[in-house]
């Protein structure tokens, strides 16, 4: 691998699409206000919008308007564009504005490009990509901040992963375009402008495997997307406390990484499980059951889960605040966990 440089979360993003798409002609990307928009060039590239978040800006004058295709505020109708074109040989990229709208295109997406290799008995396939935008923490209000991965991981068929870092970020979603099979990638809003290091040529980061972001002894925390940087700043609180916390970003929901999920348990004998999504029906009980039933002969503390409240995500800053997980919730839950005194 070349020598690691600095990107953004955004700018991994965007790398990952240009390349895979200079490499392969039959890739094309749409979506809502990709292409088109400011109407001015700036640096040699058209100043387009680039979606919601800028995070493909330029990529029209680079690739050409035929490939990066605009479309309408109409969901369910260039989502089962998406879906037809994957089906008929064409690899298909399409971003989905905000995961809050997976309900405008859910039959396209899970009745529709989810079913089709089973419908055909495995000799169809879709190669479909859907990236979209989730999570809180930016003020969004109800509509915009939701964290839905659960609700497509419930779905057989669809593959989810949901990258924390700017190389996850490029690695996974290239590894997502190559698949054979629909892939939803959930990118987090507060995560764009986040830096790390990411090489400049193309590389894959396998969906379903976890990654150990931090050894530790006496307890395990399973995290997603941007929780994954509330559970080191809780696991470093910990450590100084004489507790040491192992922390795993999950990555992938489907398919799911059970082996180093259950070794690292086996090893501490405690979890707690960190999801920014809602309680009920989620990514966090669902964990929390794995491990409950091909761990339970080396749990010596109750699994416990953290999550956001109950409740739609708040407009409030300070509502939103005490909605989403914080550190303090996190090493309240560790010490319930392994049964300590905080």
């Amino acid at each position: 691998m070349s020598e690691e440089r600095k990107l953004t979360y955004a700018q991994a993003v965007k790398e990952a699409m240009v390349q895979e798409m200079k490499n392969d002609k039959d890739i094309l990307f749409i979506g809502q206000d990709i292409s088109g928009g400011a109407g001015r060039e700036q640096d040699g590239l058209t100043d387009t919008w680039g979606g919601s978040f800028g995070v493909s800006k330029g990529m029209s004058t680079l690739l050409g308007t035929d490939r990066v295709i605009d479309c309408p505020l109409a969901e369910a109708g260039y989502m089962g564009a998406a879906v037809a074109a994957s089906t008929a040989g064409v690899k298909v990229i399409s971003e989905l504005m905000f995961n809050d709208f997976l309900w405008l295109a859910g039959d396209q997406l899970f009745n529709g490009a989810a079913k089709l290799k089973y419908l055909s008995g495995g000799t169809e396939t879709c190669r479909l990509t859907v990236r979209t935008v989730m999570g809180g923490g930016l003020n969004a209000g109800m509509h915009h901040s939701q964290s839905l991965y659960s609700l497509a991981a419930h779905i057989p068929g669809i593959k989810v992963v949901i990258p924390a870092t700017p190389y996850d970020a490029k690695g996974l979603l290239i590894s997502a375009i190559r698949d054979e099979d629909p892939v939803i990638v959930f990118e987090n809003k507060a995560l764009y402008n986040t830096e790390g290091d990411v090489p400049e040529e193309p590389y894959t980061v396998p969906l379903g495997k976890a990654r150990i972001v931090r050894k530790g002894k006496d307890i395990t925390i399973l995290t997603l997307s941007r929780m994954l940087y509330i559970a080191i700043e809780a696991a470093e609180s910990l450590e100084k406390r004489g507790i040491s916390t192992e922390v795993i970003d999950v990555r992938s929901l489907v398919p799911l990484d059970e082996e180093t999920i259950l070794n690292s348990v086996k090893e501490t004998g405690h979890v707690v499980i960190v999801d920014e999504a809602l309680p009920r029906c989620g990514a966090a009980v669902d964990l929390a059951a794995l491990v409950s039933d091909k761990a339970i002969d080396y749990i010596d503390g109750p699994v416990k889960t953290v999550t956001s409240k109950p409740c739609p995500v708040p407009f409030s800053p300070v509502l939103e605040n005490e909605y989403l997980p914080s550190k303090e919730d996190i090493i309240k839950a560790v010490y319930e966990s392994t049964n300590r005194e905080g």
